[in-house]
């Protein structure tokens, strides 16, 4: 159960599809309520499939072990499932004209502090909030997918959300395990998805302009930068390799030849002929795997990856808690061994 005042116990999931589903299953394994909500004929039994399918990796990263994950609830219709939700997810298709509809129904049953978030991969806050009466209490937060497992969500305000509404939600979705950031400007695509387009425009022209297969561009992302990318952002990434100088050193040697490659970056016209090839190279790097096998792979490797990063987060936590008291210790007994003073052995 969430420790925010007021707690957040029952979460009103609307739209049950990939990220809907996904989405329910990580609030249940947390020990929530969880009302499921979508119009698609079976989309009861898709959700609990992929809940089923979800739990051993929710289990492995920290779900509770008691809970069963048959016990969430499905109602057909929105307004009746977000009945005594204290947070709402929606997961609607990414159309104004169906989430303008949908907010304003949801906006005039639930109370006002209630955080109604859009889990829109690029839409606008602001415009997807017009004609509710609590505007101030809408916002995007954006999950990647499958949201069970990747870390990020993008939490974006725009220009009516409060500060209340967006401090709730960017302090639920870290208690369930995630890391939210602030997205302090709205802007189409917000951000992680801006900085996937850029690259992918630029891994299109490249195959275009015949420099590089389909699969060897993506090798050059996932046998490279990619892992580091894992690890760390882009300037951080550029901040280390800077050496002893860190990013204005970097900066003072490699920028004016990064500029030149920024000037030399494509736009390519995605005509159907090269839509055909792009499709053509990414079924030959797949070599015969169905689309299972390869989203099994990718969250295997998924899981681990997040469980090594958790496990380090952790020893870096524990690392700098006892430094500060062995601090504390050494102002208070300056004469004295620290660890002879805590007791460790």
């Amino acid at each position: 159960m969430s420790h925010l005042n007021p707690p957040i116990r029952r979460v009103a999931v609307i739209g049950a599809g990939t990220i809907g589903a996904s989405w329910a299953a990580l609030f249940l394994s947390r020990g929530l309520e969880v009302v499921v909500s979508d119009p698609a004929p079976g989309a009861r039994e898709a959700t609990q499939a992929l809940i089923t399918g979800a739990w051993p990796v929710l289990s492995q990263l920290g779900g509770e072990d008691w809970i069963d994950p048959t016990t969430w609830r499905f109602e057909p219709d929105p307004v009746a499932a977000v009945e005594g939700a204290d947070f709402v997810q929606e997961n609607a298709p990414e159309r104004y004209e169906v989430k303008q509809k949908l907010f304003p129904a949801l906006d005039a049953v639930l109370p006002p502090e209630v955080v109604i978030a859009s889990s829109s991969s690029g839409l606008l806050a602001s415009r997807i909030s017009e004609g509710c009466r609590h505007r101030e209490r809408c916002l995007i937060g954006h999950p990647f997918n499958p949201p069970h497992l990747i870390p990020l969500v993008e939490v974006v305000g725009g220009a009516h959300a409060s500060r209340d509404a967006i401090a709730r939600a960017m302090a639920f979705y870290r208690w369930l395990g995630k890391h939210p950031i602030e997205i302090r400007k709205e802007v189409p695509g917000h951000v992680a998805n801006r900085l996937q387009a850029a690259l992918w425009r630029e891994a299109i022209h490249l195959v275009a302009e015949g420099v590089a297969s389909v699969e060897d561009v993506d090798a050059a992302v996932s046998e490279g930068p990619g892992l580091r990318w894992a690890l760390m952002g882009q300037h951080m990434t550029f901040h280390l390799g800077g050496g002893a100088g860190g990013l204005g050193q970097f900066m003072h040697h490699l920028l004016p030849a990064v500029e030149t490659w920024w000037d030399d970056l494509g736009a390519p016209a995605m005509t159907p002929e090269l839509q055909a090839a792009l499709v053509a190279g990414v079924e030959a790097e797949a070599a015969g795997r169905s689309m299972t096998d390869l989203a099994q792979r990718r969250d295997a490797l998924l899981t681990q990856l997040v469980a090594l990063k958790r496990a380090a987060d952790v020893r870096d936590e524990q690392a700098e808690i006892s430094a500060r008291l062995d601090e504390a210790l050494e102002e208070s007994f300056p004469d004295s061994d620290p660890i002879a003073v805590r007791g460790d052995d």
